[in-house]
């Protein structure tokens, strides 16, 4: 399977993943292996990951969690066929497929495509999360990265949709929208983990990995952070376990 011209080949999770993406634009990085890292799930559940790109999160779960099925979700043409690329480039065929889909389709639109309201034992996002004033002039990273008002709402109306009781969703978003998130989380989803990530010791965190179950009352927990990055610049071994290692990351409060 040749590389096309303005893409690029990448290995990514300490070579266990070979991704295909676009040299321009939006494109892999360690924002979608924790998102993988971080959501649980066990073999023969149905995962959906939503706003999926070229399927970084969701073939690094795939990879890491045997047995279970994955489908990649994503409006862009492009992006969805470099996704199935990437699932037969990475022997995924059997358990991961990627679809052309709205987040904001309808019940009937999911439905169409084998994701029946009620079906996913979880969802994972990465959805757009910067304001207009910080979005890229790229037209490609500024489809992945800006977010209107509506954007949280309606990708979390989406899982909720999509998750059976009980399922959990995990997303990641930006630090100091954190009281976003946990105001749209209200009403559907309870035991709301939140773990903050910082990029280096002794500075803000500049995401959240929040991990929610559907229709649960379990209250929300705020755990201990993870560092990308020691003091001296070298990635902290809890980063490296995770980033390259395939480690999964815990957002359970016990």
């Amino acid at each position: 399977m040749p590389v096309e011209s303005g893409e690029s080949e990448d290995a990514v999770l300490g070579c266990r993943l070979t991704i295909r993406q676009p040299i321009r634009g939006h494109r892999v990085g360690h924002d979608a292996i924790l998102l993988a890292a971080a959501t649980a799930a066990r073999p023969g559940d149905h995962a959906v990951d939503l706003g999926a790109g070229v399927g970084g999160a969701g073939l690094a779960l795939a990879r890491r969690i045997a047995g279970i099925t994955v489908t990649l979700v994503d409006i862009d043409p492009e992006l969805t066929a470099l996704a199935s690329r990437n699932v037969e480039l990475n022997n995924l065929s059997d358990r991961v497929r990627a679809v052309r889909l709205d987040v904001a389709g309808t019940a009937a639109d999911f439905a169409a495509a084998g994701m029946a309201p009620g079906s996913a034992a979880c969802v994972l996002m990465n959805p757009p999360f910067n304001v207009a004033q910080q979005s890229s002039p790229d037209p490609g990273r500024r489809a992945a990265h800006a977010a209107s008002p509506d954007t949280l709402p309606l990708w979390l109306a989406a899982a909720a949709r999509l998750l059976a009781g009980g399922g959990a969703l995990t997303l990641i978003w930006r630090a100091d929208g954190l009281g976003q998130v946990l105001a749209a989380l209200a009403g559907k989803f309870g035991a709301i983990a939140v773990l903050p990530v910082h990029p280096k010791p002794g500075a803000a965190a500049i995401r959240v990995l929040v991990r929610a179950v559907k229709d649960s009352g379990a209250p929300l927990s705020l755990l201990p952070g993870i560092t990308l990055v020691h003091a001296d610049g070298g990635p902290s071994a809890e980063a490296e376990a995770v980033l390259r290692d395939a480690a999964p990351l815990s957002l359970s409060a016990t």
